[in-house]
C-alpha cells in the first residue's frame, strides 16, 4: 500500500503537475494539495473522500489506488 504523500509526489512529478495545476483540475485549493502531497491522508489536514475522488481523476489513476494509499478516511471529514 503506497502512502497518499509519495503517490500524489510521484504522479504530480511524473505528469509535470504543480500544486497549482492540480488546484486548477480539481477544484482543491492549492494549500490543501500541497498538505496531501506532503503529510499524506495521516497529518492534521485530512482529504475527503470527494477530494480523493477528484484527485484521482485528474491523475488518471484508479480510484481504488488513491483510495488504498489515503487509507481510511474519518467519517465526519470535511473539505
Amino acid at each position: 500500500m503506497a502512502d497518499l504523500a509519495q503517490l500524489l509526489h510521484d504522479t504530480m512529478r511524473r505528469r509535470r503537475l504543480t500544486a497549482q495545476a492540480l488546484a486548477d483540475k480539481t477544484g482543491i485549493r492549492t494549500p490543501r494539495i500541497r498538505v496531501f502531497a506532503q503529510d499524506g491522508a495521516t497529518g492534521p489536514i485530512r482529504p475527503t473522500e470527494q477530494e480523493l475522488q477528484e484527485l484521482a481523476l485528474a491523475l488518471a489513476l484508479p480510484l481504488v489506488t488513491v483510495l488504498d494509499a489515503a487509507g481510511p478516511v474519518p467519517a465526519g471529514a470535511t473539505s
